[in-house]
């Protein structure tokens, strides 16, 4: 803690303040420190230090409590989260305590979320893609939602900004429909990955499969490591070689002397000026000593991951917004989105058993997509598109309990057979009735009304996905690959882990909550530029575009502060 200055009692009154220290809101300290500004950035949970403070990174599974599994006491903690299969005792001190953080779902609904310096950039899977205006244009070309304020054009240059500094490896293919990065050299496939990439793009005009685009560094960056293939990397890397706020936003932030950090602060509401028709600062609630504080600012970036900034918007009421603060048009809390996830499919690919592959490589095959692209490729089924993640790998020869001796010891120590599978993302479109509001009735720890969670996937949704599991086991069998299973876990939205939506970006104040910039429309002060600003939500994922929009906000609110326009 010796590194950042987390002393923001002496001083109530900054130029910026960011709520959160996630991706977006470590872009939006490192832009607002760099200019000049002087940041308090406020954190609902604690400190954790780059390296300091990633206390399993270098443990193997016998070193773990329960190999790496819950015990009974962390099963209750994360009673709920535990339901993606993903938290183990190696990273559960990142997931946040769902028994302490309550929500209710109307509808099955998977919150993630993570409260710590650096939030849920510790613990995302690192997948980079560009949007192009295949996405932007999509609510205006099928009236779902409403028009994006912006086109690609718009955020190229901050792609290019963003991508230059966090470091994205991957390989170019010139497609209209995933534009191309600033890479660093591709992670490799392996051999079996390119047997299967050969066979489908010989046999599926218009299908590419290559390596995937990863936040993952392969040559050294910006004083960063490159990645040593260990696939720990939801435990905090040593390195620094995935992005994270803790490893490459903040300390540049902390570097210039501008930035605050105050952990444990739970943001109740903003604090609005009807007379300067504009936000002038934050109240928080110190998680420890439940003692009511108020910051200063003449900027506030609400960066607490999608639900979480809502919430904090919804419950900033005023005599002006009764409803929220910025909620003119009735839209905060709606239009929630996800991308379907776990529907695909798996089988064995013979031979190759003479292959195998160094390291666990933190990264997989993307197939990008291929429908309703244009009108040779349109689909009459259902609207928008998908793409596929996915592997091949060797598993591990089953213990046969009976056996013993050097040659059952010899035996488990060689590898299984290869095994293929390719899972889906689809698009999810902008349903107003899938929306969030504030529960009075259940009240967390701190008094606080908690979220109501009422949202579903629809037809288009389910459509897509038959679509997805059909293609995916085509493709596999026409590649070789044998006993293909097609799978659809038909969970609810959450799982993906890319909520996105409930505080819109749009043209007109009337039906959106956020301007081309991502200001509030009727507090032009107030930014809100993670997945809440989204008004569509692609079919790839999407924190390189929080990235870029986040950077592009900050410039622009930097130049409207210097022209005292807010």
């Amino acid at each position: 803690m010796a590194n950042f200055n987390i002393d923001a009692k002496k001083e109530m009154t900054y130029d910026a303040i960011v709520i959160g220290s996630g991706i977006s809101g470590g872009w939006a300290a490192k832009e607002l420190c760099e200019k000049g500004l002087k940041v308090l950035v406020l954190e609902r949970g604690p400190i954790v230090e780059h390296v300091v403070d990633y206390p399993t990174m270098n443990l193997d599974p016998w070193d773990m409590e329960l190999r790496g599994g819950l015990t009974p006491d962390q099963k209750e903690k994360h009673y709920k989260a535990i339901r993606s299969g993903w938290i183990g005792t190696d990273t559960e001190h990142f997931w946040a305590d769902d028994a302490a953080n309550p929500y209710t779902e109307e509808k099955p609904f998977l919150w993630l979320r993570g409260h710590q310096m650096g939030g849920k950039s510790l613990l995302w899977g690192k997948q980079t893609y560009r949007w192009s205006d295949l996405d932007f244009e999509a609510n205006a070309k099928d009236g779902h939602g409403v028009d994006w304020p912006i086109r690609y054009k718009d955020i190229e240059p901050w792609y290019t900004y963003v991508e230059k500094f966090a470091g994205i490896s991957g390989e170019a293919l010139g497609l209209p429909q995933l534009p191309d990065s600033h890479f660093l050299p591709p992670m490799e496939l392996n051999c079996v990955e390119k047997h299967v990439k050969s066979r489908i793009e010989e046999q599926f005009a218009g299908r590419n499969m290559i390596i995937g685009r990863v936040a993952h560094l392969t040559q050294p960056h910006n004083g960063r490591g490159q990645c040593q293939n260990r696939n720990r990397c939801s435990r905090g890397c040593p390195y620094g070689a995935y992005f994270s706020s803790n490893a490459v936003t903040l300390p540049p932030a902390n570097a210039t002397g501008n930035l605050t950090i105050r952990p444990y602060s739970i943001v109740q509401s903003l604090i609005y000026d009807e007379t300067k028709g504009k936000a002038t600062g934050v109240r928080i609630i110190d998680s420890e000593t439940n003692e009511d504080i108020e910051y200063s600012a003449k900027i506030i970036f609400v960066n607490a991951s999608t639900l979480s900034t809502t919430q904090i918007l919804m419950n900033s009421k005023s005599n002006r917004f009764e409803n929220g603060l910025g909620n003119d048009s009735g839209e905060l809390g709606h239009n929630l989105m996800d991308h379907t996830y776990r529907v695909g499919a798996i089988g064995k690919v013979d031979g190759f058993d003479d292959k195998y592959y160094k390291g666990r490589r933190p990264n997989g095959i993307y197939i990008p997509r291929y429908v309703n692209i244009d009108e040779k490729s349109k689909s009459d089924k259902f609207l928008r598109g998908f793409g596929y993640q996915g592997g091949a790998y060797r598993g591990g020869n089953p213990a046969n309990i009976e056996a013993f001796g050097a040659d059952y010891k010899d035996s488990i120590l060689k590898p299984g057979g290869w095994e293929m599978f390719i899972t889906g993302f689809a698009e999810c479109l902008p349903y107003h009735d899938n929306k969030i509001s504030l529960n009075s009735d259940v009240l967390d720890k701190w008094g606080q009304p908690t979220l109501t969670i009422d949202a579903e996937f629809k037809a288009n949704e389910k459509a897509l996905n038959k679509q997805i599991q059909e293609d995916a086991v085509e493709m596999l069998t026409k590649a070789g690959v044998k006993d293909v299973l097609g799978f659809d876990n038909e969970h609810p939205p959450g799982y993906g882990v890319h909520e996105m939506g409930t505080a819109r970006m749009g043209r007109d104040p009337k039906t959106s909550v956020l301007n081309e910039f991502n200001q509030v429309h009727a507090a032009k002060n107030v930014f809100v530029t993670d997945g809440a600003c989204m008004t569509s939500s692609s079919c790839v994922n999407p924190s390189l575009t929080y990235m870029a929009l986040t950077a592009r906000a900050a410039n622009h609110a930097v130049s409207e502060l210097k022209k005292l326009n807010i």
